[in-house]
């Protein structure tokens, strides 16, 4: 017993400082993860959603020292009774996400590992026994030399970390727009890609009762009444990593066009009305200067034109602006506003509007 509770021990404390340290990498990311189970269309817990930054942030750090409280044997019988309870209420959650099918990817890893509901699922019932194991062989953790210590360093470096990135942009970028990612690339499919397969049952009404007929998109022959038809997912198709990425202006596509531009200075808000007034102000400031040095400046939001129009005018806000899914526009910089740089489709920078000064032009 002792062999195996220190087995469990030494897994579910990585498993747990790992996954924490991935969220605290992107607190703002997993800000909005919460947010979408937060939703109507999950939970209905709207009235948690304005909080989901600060329960994003205490949440990942609980998680990442109790990982480390483990690991050390400090406090064994509050940090066992700590895991047993978070562990329980996020296997309920992964199970009603995937049952219902309600949130495709729980986060648990960030944008590092990607989960489907069911594995998440799968991941935390394996993680329910192993902390089952550490609740009932709780007297076999001992801890180790400057538990206490090591546990308060740990809580100190989290809480700083999560300020640092907070204020400045993920150290560590897994997502699709990180610098040096070409976006026209991460949107190409391979001719090889597998396509997505679909079951099509065909309901008609054939001598006066209820048929189904089966294909793969074909419409069937059949001498009888045409009453519905139903899809299934049978196999998905490839989906590249950039899938959503737009730049409309008044209906018009212009994508292609900007990420064609030698030099492009990218100014990004996913919602203007949201996004940091001095950070605004700034931005003015780096926008005629990149004018200047020959950049083409335009603005990408999820903001319509009537939102944009009083802070266009209110900040000077001297370029025009793109209509883009609010979820890309979360997903490219999680600073608001935030800036990036990017040659023929290649992001070249990426700078948080408090990192402003540290953009380099190119000469």
């Amino acid at each position: 017993m002792r062999i195996v509770v220190s087995a469990a021990r030494i897994i579910v404390g990585l498993l747990f400082v790992i996954s924490g340290l991935i969220k605290l990498n992107d607190p703002v990311g997993f800000s909005f993860k919460l947010e979408e189970y937060f939703s109507p269309e999950v939970l209905d817990l709207a009235f948690l959603m304005p909080f989901a930054l600060h329960i994003a942030v205490l949440l990942v750090i609980f998680e990442t020292i109790l990982g480390v409280m483990l690991l050390w044997g400090y406090k064994p019988k509050f940090t066992v009774w700590s895991l047993l309870l978070m562990i329980v209420f996020f296997t309920f959650l992964t199970f009603y996400s995937a049952y219902f099918n309600k949130v495709t990817d729980c986060g648990c890893f960030g944008d590092a590992i990607k989960l489907t509901p069911w594995e998440s699922f799968t991941k935390d019932v394996i993680l329910l026994v192993l902390i089952v194991i550490l609740f009932f062989g709780k007297k076999y953790i001992k801890a180790l030399k400057f538990a206490s210590i090591v546990t308060m360093i740990a809580l100190v470096l989290c809480c700083w970390y999560a300020y640092y990135v907070y204020n400045h942009l993920p150290v560590v970028d897994f997502r699709p727009y990180k610098i040096g990612n070409n976006i026209e690339q991460g949107m190409e499919i391979p001719e090889d890609a597998p396509v997505a397969i679909y079951d099509y049952a065909w309901k008609f009404k054939v001598n006066g009762q209820e048929e189904i007929i089966v294909t793969n998109g074909n419409y069937p022959t059949v001498d009888g009444e045409f009453i519905d038809v139903e899809t299934s997912l049978v196999q998905e198709g490839y989906l590249p990593p950039i899938h959503d990425f737009t730049m409309e202006r008044e209906g018009v596509d212009y994508t292609e066009q900007l990420l064609d531009e030698p030099l492009l200075m990218l100014i990004v808000s996913r919602v203007i009305e949201q996004a940091d007034k001095e950070g605004l102000r700034e931005i003015q400031q780096l926008v005629a200067k990149a004018k200047q040095k020959g950049y083409r400046v335009v603005g990408l939001s999820a903001s319509s034109p009537t939102q944009l129009a009083p802070y266009k005018n209110k900040y000077d806000l001297d370029f025009d602006f793109y209509f883009c899914d609010l979820t890309t526009v979360k997903t490219i910089v999680r600073s608001n506003p935030g800036v990036l740089e990017l040659k023929e489709g290649t992001i070249t920078q990426k700078l948080h509007f408090n990192d402003l000064e540290d953009f380099e032009f190119d000469n």
